[in-house]
């Protein structure tokens, strides 16, 4: 079943929102210490997605394309713009932080980020969801510091990002019938690879170690297919 990263992924948001609920007063210590936790396993994944690759010098040069073409164009800046402009039509309700805070924050953190459009193309291509089976993990431990500071608010993000890495997915399995499965190959182990470095910084990025706008890095997967296409054409 294609979708079963996604619907786990999803269910992990509703639960961690719920249980953000019942424990609003989760101690900052803790809260750092999971994080902390969660952040050294994206990181082991990472890597090991990164040894998939066949061909290193597909992986760097993808990635340093992607990285100027990301930076040019500023994906970063503008995921993060969309959430402003979100909620900015989304106002808090009176009396605290509300359904609408809580709804916008959340999704720009499910949705927003390499480990879903990754994940959902593992999921599409291969049927192998690990990718989003951690990002559900994070998503519902995150869900629950959200929830236990933003509200209720925080468990209708799921909704979003059922759509958004449903969409991905389905758009994925219709790929195999379209390209010879040699060239698909080598696309997915590459790609899964190039993957793996922005899921080993976001891990970075979620320790404290460093502020890498992983966002910048997307335009790499694009440039991956294209790098391979060439190669297996000539």
């Amino acid at each position: 079943m294609v979708f079963f990263g996604t619907l786990v992924n999803v269910a992990l948001i509703i639960m961690g929102s719920l249980v953000g609920r019942i424990f609003k007063n989760i101690p900052d210590r803790m809260k750092q210490t999971v994080m902390y936790g969660i952040a050294l396993a994206v990181m082991a994944i990472g890597i090991q997605m990164t040894f998939e690759s066949t061909q290193i010098l597909i992986v760097i040069i993808s990635i340093v394309i992607g990285a100027v073409i990301g930076e040019w164009i500023d994906v970063d800046k503008f995921m993060e713009k969309s959430g402003k402009w979100l909620e900015s039509k989304m106002p808090a309700q009176k009396g605290g932080t509300g359904i609408a805070q809580g709804f916008v924050t959340a999704t720009m953190i499910f949705v927003i980020g390499s480990m879903a459009i990754i994940g959902a193309i593992d999921s599409g291509l291969r049927n192998d969801h690990s990718v989003l089976m951690m990002k559900g993990v994070i998503d519902g431990f995150t869900a629950i510091i959200l929830s236990s500071t933003l509200g209720i608010g925080v468990i209708f993000a799921a909704v979003p990002v059922l759509l958004y890495q449903g969409i991905i997915t389905l758009f994925s399995t219709q790929i195999s019938r379209f390209v010879p499965d040699d060239l698909l190959q080598l696309f997915i182990s590459e790609m899964t690879a190039t993957g793996g470095l922005m899921i080993l910084a976001i891990g970075l990025n979620l320790i404290g170690l460093t502020k890498i706008r992983v966002a910048n890095f997307i335009p790499a997967i694009p440039v991956v297919a294209v790098i391979v296409s060439i190669i297996y054409t000539f």
